[in-house]
């Protein structure tokens, strides 16, 4: 089933992407980017009380091509969840649409129960500028993104730009709010294409990839907290530990809830990266599941619970992009007014931080 969708879905881009493109591509000197900085605090970026939940649907944007040094896995190997870190291969992009025009694309698919309506979306992408040649900068606020059987649309930064120049990667995140196109367009196969970010090799690693988040209103599901937080934070050397606080959350004893972390340059199998969750003043949970262990959370995977999600390519390990739904309901027990999320590394360079979404039951 996966082989028949995986070319409808190449297909359908393929026919309409070509219409759209140059359209797309010719309206890029349109509004002036925002401002960058090489940190941003995370702050948050949208809250709902309802009934609904959040969804959504990532991919990395570059792979491995050829090992870089004679002890590193194979690459096909590691594209089927061998360990090994980018900076020991010749990076490559993805390029899923066929089309000579677009550099580098992906697929995902966005799972939106039936009968729900998109409340808010956002589009997350990032990159490293840094491979064997150095990428400009000035594209990092825009990029393509194409909807379940339509064509591409160019997509701008709305908001402040993530960009660290002086680091070993070069490494950038950029956003933009994406609502009308996601609520008019629903579930379904999503394709993001021309994130700016550097292919070949380099020691530091080359890495890219995007988030698709949507919040979703549903009368069948339970009432829920949603709440989507952002910003641009880098874990290792320098800090070894970030604490997210989500307020006022109201959350029952014996709640569910899920958590997904959108994070850049983590390597399968060097592990010391931890994650743990803490409702008010309870015990702290260990974030962990079957894909992520416990002291290597940021292993470069895009699972959901443990579990594969459906994109093209569907590579096991995404060499430095992580796009990650856990379920944190151990954590709800005893309830709490609020959420801490600790991110932790001893790792150098560890990695950096995107985003942090969450839904819990709550109530009024």
């Amino acid at each position: 089933m996966r082989k028949s969708m995986d070319r409808t879905g190449r297909g359908v881009v393929c026919a309409l992407a070509s219409l759209a493109l140059s359209a797309a591509l010719s309206s890029a000197v349109a509004a002036p980017a925002p401002m960058e900085s090489a940190r941003i605090p995370f702050t948050e970026r949208y809250h709902a009380t309802q009934h609904g939940g959040i969804a959504r649907a990532a991919n990395s944007s570059v792979t491995c091509k050829t090992a870089a040094g004679r002890t590193a896995t194979p690459c096909a190997a590691v594209q089927q969840g061998g360990a090994g870190a980018n900076g020991h291969y010749r990076m490559a992009y993805i390029d899923v649409d066929s089309d000579a025009r677009t550099a580098n694309s992906s697929s995902a698919t966005l799972r939106i129960p039936a009968g729900s309506r998109v409340s808010y979306a956002r589009l997350y992408w990032g990159g490293s500028l840094r491979g064997s040649g150095q990428k400009a900068a000035k594209d990092n606020g825009r990029v393509l993104l194409a909807e379940p059987g339509g064509r591409y649309r160019q997509v701008r930064a709305d908001t402040m730009t993530g960009h660290r120049p002086h680091s070993a990667t070069e490494g950038f995140q950029a956003s933009a709010e994406v609502t009308e196109l996601v609520r008019n367009s629903g579930g379904g196969a999503y394709t993001v294409a021309q994130i700016n970010m550097a292919t070949g090799h380099s020691t530091a690693g080359v890495w890219g990839g995007w988030t698709l988040v949507a919040a979703y209103e549903n009368k069948k599901q339970p009432l829920r907290r949603i709440a989507l937080w952002d910003g641009f934070q880098s874990l290792g050397a320098d800090r070894r530990e970030l604490s997210v606080r989500l307020p006022g959350l109201r959350i029952p004893a014996n709640s569910h809830g899920l958590a997904g972390v959108v994070a850049y340059d983590g390597d399968r199998g060097h592990g010391n990266d931890t994650l743990t969750v803490r409702a008010g003043q309870h015990r702290a949970h260990t974030v962990r599941d079957t894909a992520n262990p416990a002291n290597d959370v940021m292993n470069s995977t895009v699972t959901d619970l443990g579990r594969p999600t459906m994109r093209w390519p569907a590579y096991r390990n995404t060499l430095g992009f992580d796009s990650d739904v856990f379920d944190i309901t151990p954590a709800l027990r005893s309830g709490g007014d609020r959420l801490t999320f600790r991110f932790t590394t001893t790792r150098n360079p560890g990695y950096l931080l995107g985003a942090l979404f969450v839904q819990t039951d709550t109530r009024r």
